[in-house]
């Protein structure tokens, strides 16, 4: 019975990494398609986001059917627990590839002239952190979870940055108000794909801390 709980458990984690794969690769070709203003590229991310969507509802099965099985010792709960809350931050990551990629589409319909190289920043740090989000489950690494929670600062100030130039340039150029209202909208998913980057690390410290993931700062 143990061998078949240990082999779903295995399962549990190799679908893991491939929705981790799944979303990151769906937000840096989502900012790529942004930044090249490739409709076609952004209109199949969106399509994409269902793969995603299926893959949450396989972890979560794989989960419930690890539950009823037998009771988990704590160690294995932790991890049930866990995979549960993060893929729903996961999930979330693919649905603000997508509402980006929807910009995308969107801003082909009008004229802009605004410099984006602090939007590019902003992303690359965020994806940075989803990355090593990632990495530290798939290597268990609870020092560099640590380093993904600090991190979530530096992007946050950078949100600030970005939302404050972006709201001077609607005060000021009629014609660049549209683009810089979605620049804005782009920049708050990117923010809210680094709060659920923050989230996935607190979840991979939970799930291998033996104090209940209760860790020091």
């Amino acid at each position: 019975m143990r061998n078949k709980f240990d082999e779903q458990l295995r399962l549990l984690n190799n679908e893991m990494i491939t929705m981790g794969s799944m979303i990151e690769k769906a937000i840096q070709n989502a900012m790529t398609a942004f930044f090249n203003q490739d409709v076609a590229k952004a209109a199949q991310i969106m399509k994409d986001d269902e793969q995603i969507n299926m893959e949450q509802k396989k972890i979560e099965n794989i989960c419930f059917q690890l539950l009823i099985q037998q009771q988990p010792v704590a160690r294995d709960l932790r991890t049930i627990t866990a995979a549960m809350k993060m893929v729903t931050d996961m999930e979330r990551i693919g649905d603000q590839a997508a509402d980006i990629s929807e910009i995308t589409v969107e801003m082909v319909n009008y004229y802009h002239e605004i410099k984006s190289d602090r939007i590019h920043k902003m992303a690359c740090e965020t994806i940075e952190m989803l990355l090593q989000a990632i990495e530290a489950y798939v290597e268990r690494d609870m020092k560099k979870a640590k380093e993904v929670i600090a991190h979530d600062e530096i992007v946050d100030q950078l949100f600030e940055e970005v939302k404050g130039d972006l709201i001077r340039i609607m005060q000021t150029s009629t014609e660049n108000a549209q683009f810089a209202a979605d620049l804005l909208m782009v920049n708050k998913y990117l923010e809210r794909i680094g709060d659920h980057a923050t989230n996935i690390a607190e979840w991979v410290i939970f799930s291998i801390d033996d104090r209940n993931g209760v860790y020091d700062d």
